[in-house]
């Protein structure tokens, strides 16, 4: 529908039709006009029939409105409304609602809205560049003022409530806040702020949440953000450079559907999701939302409430529900206690003081989120602290790091600690204010019993107390002995002494340390370190079960060397810190008598090597897609999406663990910056990855991130064939005849019973080299899947590969830009054949090597010339620790 002006004169005589023509002028059908003009005003009276209609966008998508959240209200809003599904997505006067009566006026000095009495309570005319000639809606709901030149002069999309539309961007600095609730679009006390790095949701300005924890985010670079979001595909936040994404989050489905409409909204709960509505039932569909743990929320259980099993409530020990509340509150039990009132009331000198104890295995929200204000303190210290702010209402010490963390201002729910809590030691303590006597006597008769017993009958208070302590003690020692093995306590055993105390590490303070494990609990849960199930360069892999029946896998490091404790633990907090999807979690660490062991997290389906090189079962396709997409983004993250950049510098299919339903996680990354020194000119030769050294390794050229960029290509043609690169493998029978002097040689004792394939020795990059060059992708796939997997899909990864092992590292694309290809947002690449003509020298010693008698496992690449540019040394280069750990 064409523009339509409107002029008060206009305007005066169509209502004045209305008034002769009908018996109630307030029913008069709604004028949807696209564009007005100033000197106009509107109410809510005008327009009852169309629910406060009086402005909608060109194809009447969204509708300008002043109306009221539900019927029974009487408060009212001026509003942008989406028409089909009837969602508010902006409003002008949410923290101050007009009356019925309330006036909207528009002037050539802008948009002003009035309550009952004509006083102006909301305006957009501040800082306006030019006069007002028309008001709009475009069909993005985008509520715009436009100037002569129909330059836009002010938009909503500058003042953001509570909600995002498709396209709508959330700059820095900008924040959605939660309404109170669906009738009172009021402020509440949620907010989703974007920051420098990362989106936040936070609760009275504590952060609860950040984009980057969600499972389904991905972090492709580390630049600063410059707004957020949310278009065809996902939620993202985009850099200050154009196109660059710092964050996203895919989601199930692509906002592709032209019957749904999408919003991305804050809501009174405290909850950030993405909302579809199918415009064709109405029906509304959660596409995403975080955090997904309801017991996230701050205040999900109300004050000192304990959140359980995803939204259980109970009172926190001590404490018991308000009776003068219906929100969950809960009060100290003891009616002596009672909570610190507000900052401003004064209180006497002699003000009592006491600290309710929490339960061991609760938590407080922010602890992720916040530094501690103490370090190397007591419990004592931490206490007279809080008692001396009169903002503080609590404090959680951590016993790991002697730390104190301190609750300011606002006090919310608890939480169980997961197995994820950075610091299982860390408890709560509650502040309170003694308010008067208790209720009763009962405390006091508790106490005179004791003693009137033991005046009265001295003898059986005695034998009491004698018989007690007993059976006490002999509990105890049951209790020790089917706790402890003997292995474990004799020296022939794990020569664990109780009395050795806490090791040979002491207690360091160094923030953001993980979990602290004692060395017996380890032995108890390896059954002394019996249970090995892996072994690498790094030491051995032992699986464990924790005394809550958590399963862990504990590495024993045995290439530490001499280290200092406070290095050793430094770099542990860094590798603790960093939590990402497909990065396998450390959970903790343990320091004894010289021995250092990390524990993490147990991956039940073990190693990749172990499931893509046999038989049994076949990994599809599918799967072996998801895994190099899980690994690509794993790097990237390591790559740039760390507070410190790492280098795994040892990318091979051992380090990839895989879980059930599919979850991939790399494994051993930052473990390079653990070695000694001896350690470090042993670093290849103590990997045992041959085959995944980029050519840099073995020059005098630096060692980068594109360094696990070529190792990462290597193990992608892997899962592309299901087999070693240099392996025996079987392949088509005339292949021999046209590459004779190529990537294969023949095997006569293996040579297989059917004319169509005979079995060869392979080196698998040239092969797959040559077979790129000739288009013959399906050649490349493993045989197993015959059948099962199209050209083109084999074709990205083995394009994506190969753009990986290019010999020169500027060619090789970052793990960024893999994971682009790989999830179809980028092009892929074309590889440099001038760059991979170093694999027909490696193919060709591959050959020489293996026809002299020496299997092809045991291949190592011949350190002779490779090309002009290029020259392999006689011996491995020496290389110090920080080249083999690289930046951090």
């Amino acid at each position: 529908m064409g523009s339509i002006n409107i002029t008060a004169d206009t305007f005066f005589y169509f209502f004045l039709f209305c008034v002769l023509l009908f018996p109630r002028p307030t029913v008069c059908g709604p004028i949807f006009v696209s564009s007005i003009t100033p000197n106009f005003t509107v109410s809510y009276l005008q327009f009852v029939d169309s629910f406060g209609a009086f402005l909608t966008s060109k194809n009447n998508s969204f509708q300008a409105r002043i109306t009221n959240p539900k019927p029974e209200s009487q408060s009212y809003y001026f509003v942008v409304v989406h028409s089909a599904s009837n969602t508010i997505v902006w409003s002008a006067n949410r923290n101050t609602p007009i009356p019925q009566a309330g006036e909207l006026r528009l002037s050539d000095r802008g948009l002003t809205l009035h309550d009952g009495s004509g006083q102006q309570i909301w305006s957009a005319t501040q800082s306006l560049s030019s006069s007002v000639s028309s008001l709009q809606i475009l069909e993005s709901g985008n509520l715009i003022l436009l100037d002569s030149t129909n330059n836009t002069v002010w938009q909503s999309f500058d003042f953001p409530t509570d909600v995002i539309v498709a396209g709508q961007k959330l700059p820095i600095g900008k924040s959605l806040v939660s309404s109170l609730n669906s009738e009172d679009l009021s402020q509440g006390g949620y907010r989703l702020v974007v920051g420098d790095h990362d989106a936040m949701l936070q609760w009275n300005g504590i952060t609860y949440w950040k984009m980057s924890m969600e499972t389904k985010a991905f972090r492709d670079t580390s630049s600063p953000v410059a707004y957020m979001v949310m278009n065809l595909s996902g939620v993202y936040l985009i850099g200050d450079s154009i196109d660059v994404v710092v964050i996203k989050i895919i989601l199930n489905e692509a906002l592709n559907g032209s019957s749904s409409f999408y919003i991305a909204k804050l809501d009174p709960t405290g909850f950030f999701s993405v909302v579809r509505t199918d415009d064709t039932d109405k029906s509304n569909t959660q596409d995403f939302r975080w955090p997904a743990d309801n017991c996230r929320i701050p205040s999900v259980c109300g004050k000192c409430g304990v959140c359980s099993n995803g939204g259980s409530c109970q009172c926190a020990p001590g404490f018991h529900p308000d009776p003068r509340k219906t929100n969950g509150d809960c009060v100290p039990t003891d009616r002596a206690l009672v909570m610190p009132g507000q900052c401003n009331v004064s209180s006497s000198n002699d003000t009592i003081i006491k600290y309710l104890n929490m339960r061991e295995d609760l938590d407080y929200f922010s602890n992720d989120f916040i530094d501690p204000v103490m370090n190397s303190v007591n419990l004592s210290a931490c206490e007279n602290l809080c008692s001396r702010n009169c903002s503080c209402l609590g404090i959680f010490y951590s016993q790991n790091s002697s730390s104190c963390y301190m609750i300011r201002d606002y006090l919310g729910s608890f939480r169980i600690k997961s197995s994820s809590t950075s610091d299982s030691n860390r408890s709560g303590f509650i502040k309170t204010i003694m308010g008067g006597n208790p209720s009763d006597g009962s405390s006091d008769k508790k106490s005179d019993f004791p003693i009137i017993a033991v005046v009265l009958l001295p003898s059986s208070g005695f034998i009491l107390i004698a018989v007690v302590g007993t059976l006490i003690w002999l509990r105890q020692r049951r209790r020790g002995i089917r706790r402890w093995p003997k292995s474990l306590n004799s020296k022939s055993g794990l020569g664990y002494s109780s009395s050795s105390g806490e090791g040979d590490i002491g207690f360091v303070s160094i923030p953001g340390l993980p979990v602290r494990f004692d060395y017996k609990e380890l032995a108890i849960a390896t059954e002394g370190f019996k249970n090995q199930i892996g072994s690498g360069g790094f030491g051995t892999v032992y699986k464990g079960t924790l005394h809550d029946g958590t399963d862990v896998a504990v590495k024993k490091i045995t290439c530490m060397g001499s280290r200092a404790n406070k290095e050793f633990l430094t770099e542990i907090a860094v590798i603790g810190k960093i939590h990402h999807v497909n990065l396998v979690r450390l959970k903790g660490f343990c320091a004894y008598r010289g021995q250092r062991f990390l524990v993490y997290e147990f991956m039940s389906r073990g190693s990749l090597d172990r499931t893509l090189f046999n038989r049994e079962p076949i990994l599809e396709w599918r799967e072996r897609y998801e895994i190099a997409l899980g690994m690509a983004r794993g790097l990237s993250y390591l790559h740039t999406g760390c507070e410190h950049k790492i280098l795994h510098c040892d990318v091979k299919p051992e380090n990839i663990l895989l879980h059930d339903n599919s979850q991939v996680k790399i494994s051993d990354f930052g473990l390079s910056k653990l070695l000694s020194p001896e350690q470090s000119s042993l670093f290849t030769t103590m990997r045992g990855t041959r085959g995944y050294l980029a050519p840099e390794w073995l020059t005098s050229s630096s060692i980068s991130d594109k360094t696990d960029v070529y190792s990462y290509g290597m193990v992608l043609l892997e899962i592309v064939r299901g087999k070693k690169n240099s392996s025996v493998q079987q392949m088509p029978s005339n292949n021999n005849n046209n590459n004779n002097n190529s990537s294969t040689t023949d095997s006569s004792s293996l040579s297989s019973t059917g004319s169509a394939s005979v079995h060869q020795l392979v080196y698998f990059p040239l092969y797959a080299l040559e077979m790129h060059e000739a288009g013959q992708y399906l050649e490349l796939v493993d045989p197993r899947l015959a059948g099962r997997v199209r050209s083109e899909e084999v074709e990205r990864l083995v394009r994506v590969a190969l753009c990986c092992v290019q010999e020169e590292p500027n060619l090789r694309p970052s793990m960024s830009n893999v994971v682009g290809m790989l999830e179809g947002l980028m092009p892929v690449g074309d590889p440099r054949m001038e760059s991979l003509n170093f694999l027909r020298f490696y193919g060709r010693r591959f050959t020489e090597t293996s026809r002299g008698g020496e299997g092809a496992n045991e291949y190592v690449v011949n350190r002779e010339p490779m090309t002009n540019s290029t020259s392999l040394y006689n011996s491995l280069s020496y290389l110090s620790s920080q080249q083999v750990s690289g930046p951090r």
